[in-house]
């Protein structure tokens, strides 16, 4: 009987245990959001609100910081009467999250295109609120690291209802439902629910080198691990193995993987970090061109010289420039750092 008892008194405490942690609650508190329409709508009179104007999310510098600000729904409400606005703004927002004390978060583009009946006059509210509205690209490396996966995902979100107001079958608008977490075309009953497009990025090793590249697009002496989309029906194994051998035409022998991270651009994608080991004496890089505009093997030194660097081209007298890798919010920097830490130990 007393084994019996401690069984069924373990299980019962287990079950209070989730049942009043924190993280379920917050979790199921958000799904209740996105199943009620009316629960939501009464949330945003209490919530509080991400701006951003034409995608652009909006910051305050503070001293040498950039600050991410939540403004209130009364401050909301002043904003949107000093820029003649209405509710029906705060109908097209999204809901991004919520506090440990279910105070949800919300995100709003005041802006969505200059020639929209619904955008507000992107001067006049950084002048009200002492900011400005900042390219994503920018504000992801300036702001504090844990607003990063914020801004992206919110931003991500808001592009995502931009291009998705129109049903792919009937041609016929689809409507938002309060949380911003589906769209439904009311003509064909079709529900569209918000993707991520899964992309490996992966780190290619010999055993003694590490191999990064450049695209043409990039930042001058910008290297980073390669990546590239999954096709349709691939596992993420055989994608690693495919863009390898494309890119750079090494065939790999081995590989692990590491961490995921959403990441906005081009348009939501889910990086899927992998590390890649290839035979040393088969080492030669066959670069495709229309690819990659470099791709070379960096020993261990130039690998931790290059993390000293600031994030940022270099340019030395001859006029190229110093080798460089993403900022840590990247997680091409973790795969770096990662190998790194593999080398010297």
């Amino acid at each position: 009987m007393a084994a019996i008892y401690q069984a069924v008194h373990k299980r019962a405490s287990s079950l209070f245990w989730r049942l009043h942690s924190t993280y379920v609650r917050k979790m199921r508190y958000l799904n209740e959001l996105k199943e009620d329409d009316s629960l939501c709508r009464q949330a945003q009179t209490s919530g509080t609100f991400y701006l951003f104007h034409n995608l652009c999310p909006f910051l305050q510098k503070v001293g040498k910081k950039y600050l991410v600000p939540q403004l209130s729904a009364a401050e909301m409400k002043r904003i949107l009467e000093k820029c003649k606005g209405n509710d029906q703004f705060l109908e097209q927002s999204v809901l991004t999250g919520c506090s440990d004390e279910h105070v949800p978060h919300f995100a709003l583009d005041l802006g969505w295109d200059d020639s929209s009946s619904l955008a507000l006059e992107k001067s006049v509210i950084e002048s009200e609120l002492k900011g400005s509205f900042t390219d994503l690209r920018k504000a992801l490396f300036v702001v504090d690291g844990k607003d990063s996966p914020l801004l992206a995902s919110a931003q991500s979100l808001l592009r995502w209802h931009n291009s998705h107001q129109f049903c792919s079958k009937t041609g016929q608008p689809t409507q938002k439902n309060a949380a911003g977490s589906k769209r439904v075309c009311q003509a064909s009953g079709i529900t569209y629910y918000p993707q991520m497009s899964p992309v490996v990025i992966t780190l290619v090793s010999d055993g003694s080198r590490c191999l990064l590249a450049r695209q043409p697009s990039f930042p001058q002496g910008m290297y980073t691990a390669l990546s590239g989309f999954c096709d349709i029906g691939e596992n993420v194994e055989e994608t690693v193995r495919r863009e390898v051998a494309e890119e750079v035409g090494l065939e790999v022998e081995s590989l692990q993987y590491s961490g995921s991270q959403h990441w906005p651009f081009p348009s939501s994608s889910l990086m899927i970090a992998c590390h890649a080991l290839v035979r040393a004496d088969q080492a030669e890089i066959s670069m495709d061109s229309l690819e990659l505009e470099e791709a070379r093997w960096f020993s261990l030194g130039e690998v931790v010289e290059g993390l000293k660097r600031e994030p940022r081209p270099s340019k030395q007298d001859d006029g190229s420039f110093l080798p460089w890798f993403p900022p840590r919010q990247a997680i091409a920097h973790q795969l770096i750092c990662e190998w790194v830490k593999q080398q010297s130990s």
